[in-house]
């Protein structure tokens, strides 16, 4: 556990994915929102848009219009610097962050489907210790891969004009690998891979608390149920001793793993939109961890909260290319579930984004955010990163009969 990052010395190598947080539990969540949300702070839980997918509210499908088919891909790449109090490393990070469809089924009815990482695991980490009664050091080093995916159906249905229902489905599995190495006259190699999977669900409500010519206001609830993630272990290990000869010690025992317990989570927002080219959002979401029975380390879990800012401007009248792009800024901050030494590892993200078109039927939205997580007090880590974002999203048309001359 980070007991390890706290030791005496240590570096982290480059890797696909590198984050040193991602040594607690399941890893760190996927933060890469959908459309041009990523610009927004992360902002989604009352926005409704009919030409984009929002992940982060069931409801808002709902809104999709007839006859469309909304499809979007996106990546990301991360450039971080990660850093103690008396040393700093740089490393890189690219992921594809969503693969995600939607449709409508009738007018008041849309469906959501797709694939997105859910957690990211990256980390290697050299420990220097000394041996007990002596000035020797011998080096041990933990190196984290993988992460889950998330695999997910959600639909959304206007119960009324004003108000909408929807609930997400979610299938989460994956595996998160992690190599144990002790270096001290003889190598000793212990490689765990742990798998999970599990289902989940999330429900949500938006409101139209007013729909004027120069007004609109939403509101916005979710309801993440808590649940368990089942787990199992493989674990070999070996040794090899100085001289070269290489013994197996223990060749791919299976064992059982306590549940992870996801906890419950609540939010809300609220969505404005003034003379139909100002657009502000706000979110609050509260994960109750502390319900959890479980802990890494003493007091480790802790309650966390997120709160979340955006603004959308998309001018008027749209005469030409630039005054057809929408022009976005963002600002998240999450307190994180954390508690470490007496510090709770939080962290914070500003954003800033734009809408571009390709065609009638295509958009490529662009974000970039600058955020940090933790920090460098009683020995741990902090880290500063610069993020780039690409969401292209398309949209297609289905039931459209052909018209011959």
């Amino acid at each position: 556990m980070l007991v390890m990052v706290l030791i005496t010395n240590f570096s982290f190598a480059q890797n696909d994915t590198s984050t040193p947080y991602s040594i607690f539990g399941l890893g760190v969540e996927n933060k890469t929102a959908t459309g041009g949300l990523t610009g927004l702070g992360n902002t989604g839980i009352a926005q409704n848009k009919s030409a984009e997918i929002n992940l982060f509210n069931p409801a808002s499908l709902s809104g999709i219009e007839p006859k469309t088919f909304l499809y979007e891909f996106g990546v990301n790449g991360m450039y971080s610097t990660i850093e103690t109090d008396n040393l700093s490393e740089n490393t890189t990070d690219f992921n594809i962050s969503h693969v995600v469809m939607a449709f409508p089924i009738n007018k008041n009815i849309g469906l959501s489907f797709g694939l997105l990482p859910y957690t990211k695991v990256g980390y290697d980490i050299d420990i220097e210790r000394y041996i007990e009664g002596s000035n020797q050091t011998y080096t041990s080093r933990v190196t984290g891969s993988g992460g889950l995916t998330k695999l997910y159906l959600a639909g959304g249905i206007d119960i009324t004009k004003k108000l909408s229902f929807g609930a997400d489905f979610t299938y989460i599995f994956g595996s998160i690998k992690q190599e144990s190495s002790l270096f001290y006259e003889s190598l000793v190699n212990i490689v765990d891979e742990n798998r999970y999977q599990g289902f989940k669900l999330k429900t949500g409500l938006q409101y139209n608390i007013i729909n004027r010519e120069n007004l609109n206001i939403n509101l916005g609830g979710i309801v993440e149920l808590p649940t368990n993630l089942s787990g199992d272990q493989t674990r070999s290990s070996n040794t090899t001793l100085s001289s070269g000869t290489y013994i197996v010690i223990d060749d791919e025992e299976s064992y059982s793993l306590d549940d992870f317990e996801l906890p419950l989570t609540y939010g809300f927002g609220i969505t404005s939109t003034l003379n139909k080219n100002l657009t502000t959002s706000f979110d609050f979401t509260k994960l109750k961890w502390n319900d959890t029975d479980q802990s890494i380390n003493k007091e480790t879990y802790t309650d966390q909260s997120i709160y979340a800012f955006g603004a959308e401007y998309n001018p008027s009248p749209r005469k030409s290319y630039w005054s057809n792009v929408d022009y976005r800024f963002g600002f998240n901050y999450n307190t994180g579930f954390l508690n470490i030494s007496d510090n709770t590892i939080d962290s914070y993200f500003v954003s800033a984004g734009l809408g571009l078109p390709l065609s009638d039927l295509s958009k490529l939205n662009i974000a970039y955010s600058y955020g940090t997580e933790g920090t460098v007090n009683n020995g741990l880590v902090k880290e500063n990163y610069h993020k780039l974002t690409l969401n292209l999203s398309f949209i297609g048309s289905w039931f459209n009969k052909a018209k011959y001359n």
